[in-house]
């Protein structure tokens, strides 16, 4: 699988907060490459991340750190640096975890980076798809906000990608702090509907399809209780209806009834079914960032192995739930303990 998208530095105040801590752990993380991270990390599958960097050491640090989640930098674009970042610069994401009543804070800082200035032509897609024969290209709703031109990159990605028959996933994430100075949701549903036509498998949440599709989800409010999986199957329908090369369409479903106790589970529709994976009730966070694309990334491997519809959602909403017990963007479970999970095997120490 080969992963178009962002690669930041996360800075990472552990049990404290960003506006009064004095450390920071670092972690890399980015919404395209935390699948394809996982893909290749828990589920070993040889996967590629396709971005850019800054040439200067916070770029070589997130190239360190990509390194040690195996993920394939051959298509990894550097970008001169000027020597203070007024023309370039590396991506930098604050995050805190939240406990309790008191909810995640996420502070991004990734003004022109180098890889919102990439611009069609400067990824040789002939050769991922042509020559190298990547069975799967995932993107998102974040890198397409990056920019004007991201978009962009991305459409000339997926028509590459179609033209030799790769799958086509995208994930519409849709977060307010990129698109509120450049549109809002009118700009992301603008984005979003252009490549829409190009996609086979579509992933997001209830918020994301109303706020970067503009499809309206009839009965649902912010408690799972409610969240029937029969309002998405209508959702579905619609979505379907206008864009009929969708071939899967996931999302996962949160209760949050605190930042560290959540009801968890994700819904897959394919060939006109609904699957749904087991509703993990008070399931409790320690990080809850990239527990969704852990879930795509569940969901993908899934696919790819002929595993099928239900299984695919099953692997990935125990991806997602085991992500979010470990800190940091990415996974740091193995396949052997996803499994463990779908079989609801028990929590006791294993030794």
């Amino acid at each position: 699988m080969v992963a178009l998208g962002e690669v930041m530095l996360r800075l990472d105040p552990g049990e404290g907060r960003i506006h009064t801590t004095r450390t920071f752990q670092a972690w890399e993380g980015g919404g395209e490459y935390n699948v394809a991270r996982g893909l290749k990390r828990c589920f070993g599958l040889n996967t590629a991340i396709v971005t850019a960097l800054a040439d200067n050491p916070v770029g070589r640090l997130v190239q360190d750190l990509i390194y040690q989640g195996g993920v394939d930098q051959s298509h990894l674009r550097w970008v001169k640096y000027d020597g203070v970042g007024r023309t370039v610069r590396n991506g930098l994401n604050f995050t805190e975890r939240g406990f309790g009543v008191r909810g995640a804070v996420g502070c991004s800082d990734r003004g022109h980076t180098a890889v919102s200035q990439l611009r069609p032509g400067d990824i040789d897609w002939e050769k991922i798809f042509g020559h190298e024969g990547a069975r799967w290209f995932h993107c998102g709703g974040i890198f397409c906000a990056l920019s004007e031109t991201t978009p962009q990159v991305a459409a000339e990605a997926m028509q590459a990608a179609r033209k030799y028959g790769t799958i086509i996933s995208y994930d519409l994430n849709y977060r307010d702090s990129l698109w509120r100075s450049i549109g809002g949701q009118a700009r992301a549903q603008e984005v979003n509907r252009n490549l829409a036509p190009m996609i086979d498998v579509m992933i997001g949440n209830e918020e994301d399809f109303t706020a970067a599709l503009g499809f309206e989800v009839e009965g649902i409010d912010e408690h799972l209780s409610n969240l029937d999986p029969a309002n998405f199957g209508k959702m579905i329908e619609t979505a379907v209806s206008a864009y009929p090369n969708f071939k899967v369409v996931a999302t996962t479903l949160r209760n949050a009834k605190t930042a560290s106790i959540n009801d968890w589970s994700a819904v897959c529709w394919h060939e006109g079914t609904l699957h749904q994976a087991p509703l993990r009730e008070n399931l409790e966070i320690y990080d809850r960032v990239g527990g969704g694309d852990s879930f795509a990334s569940g969901l993908i491997y899934g696919f790819l192995s002929g595993l099928g519809p239900q299984k695919a959602v099953e692997y990935g909403a125990a991806h997602g739930a085991l992500a979010m017990t470990t800190p940091g963007d990415t996974t740091m479970a193995t396949l052997a303990e996803v499994e463990k999970l779908m079989r609801n095997a028990s929590a006791r120490v294993d030794r």
